[in-house]
């Protein structure tokens, strides 16, 4: 089954959720291809259903569930008119109007297209990961270093954005355990410099963490040298993985501009992206914010853009 509408609205995490209120309100009734839960990449709800408590969105002064929070969204969109369709896009055609969006057989045509796919984090590759991700592990020290107060934790990576977690964690942590493969970092030397002359982070270079234990919550880690092969247990409150993200942009791959690292490129100050009637918000374009708020803003600037760029059109 397929069909026509005036916005179909790629991805379901906040961006594309506050995309949906927006252009609900806006009586466009907009199509939101959710995602395949099965899918790590495009699950329904994004991000944030990998996450437990979230306490820095505004207006949940006691906090909440990840999970829930992207419940509520949907919710709102929903009693707005937006339609919902639980499953994955997968090719488009974007050269000519009406816009083109392939889901498996079904083909659907849209006025105006909104992609906001996100980005997800690159994990180690761990079977405990699922299980205790959340629960000890994360991938956002802005979102949960506050929970690690007084504790002692590690970060895995050694790049700029390893070193900048590891340096905004040793604000509530006691400890900070840079974790490194090799043993110089990739860091930009200011980085670096910033790093190695902080008495709360202790480097821990050729080193990588092949297990993790605990199994309703991380007690410790399994780190293995490089070097020599050994491999020692350290206890460890939380795990903090920073060794990139990747933006779920390969559907768009010679269709919409991108840059060298998958994130779709924007006019500056707007959502519009190279070809007319296509917008993208949230994580799939910011690299730099990565956060629920920011990406339902940029959601919202989105919903905007389309419904401003329709009233041209007809």
């Amino acid at each position: 089954m397929g069909g026509h509408h005036r916005v179909i609205i790629i991805g379901s995490g906040p961006a594309g959720l506050t995309a949906a209120i927006y252009t609900a309100r806006a009586s466009l009734t907009p199509l939101v291809i959710e995602g395949e839960p099965s899918s790590t990449s495009d699950q329904p709800g994004g991000q944030l259903m990998l996450t437990t408590e979230v306490e820095n969105f505004p207006g949940f002064p006691e906090g909440i569930m990840g999970p829930e929070l992207m419940i509520r969204f949907k919710e709102q969109a929903q009693r707005f008119g937006a339609q919902f369709l639980t499953a994955k896009a997968t090719r488009v055609e974007f050269g000519e109007l009406p816009l083109t969006v392939h889901v498996h057989g079904d083909v659907h045509t849209a006025d105006s297209v909104i992609v906001s796919t996100g980005a997800q984090s690159l994990m180690l590759g761990l079977d405990a990961e699922e299980r205790l991700i959340g629960h000890g592990l994360s991938t956002c020290a802005t979102c949960d270093g506050f929970f690690f107060r007084g504790k002692e934790i590690a970060v895995v990576g050694g790049g700029d954005s390893a070193i900048e977690e590891a340096t905004f964690l040793t604000k509530f942590a006691s400890k900070v355990t840079l974790i490194h493969r090799r043993d110089t970092l990739r860091a930009s030397k200011i980085m670096q410099d910033r790093a190695l002359s902080n008495p709360k982070i202790e480097m821990l270079w050729n080193s990588t963490v092949v297990d993790l234990v605990g199994d309703a919550q991380l007690e410790a880690i399994k780190v293995q040298n490089t070097v020599t092969g050994v491999e020692t247990t350290m206890p460890m409150s939380g795990l903090f993985i920073a060794i990139g993200h990747r933006p779920n942009t390969d559907v768009f791959k010679g269709v919409l501009d991108m840059e060298d690292s998958g994130y779709l490129i924007t006019r500056p100050d707007s959502t519009y992206t190279n070809i007319p009637g296509v917008f993208a918000c949230g994580d799939v374009k910011d690299h730099v914010y990565r956060q629920a708020i920011t990406a339902a803003g940029s959601g919202c600037m989105a919903a905007i853009d389309a419904e401003r760029w329709l009233e041209t059109q007809h």
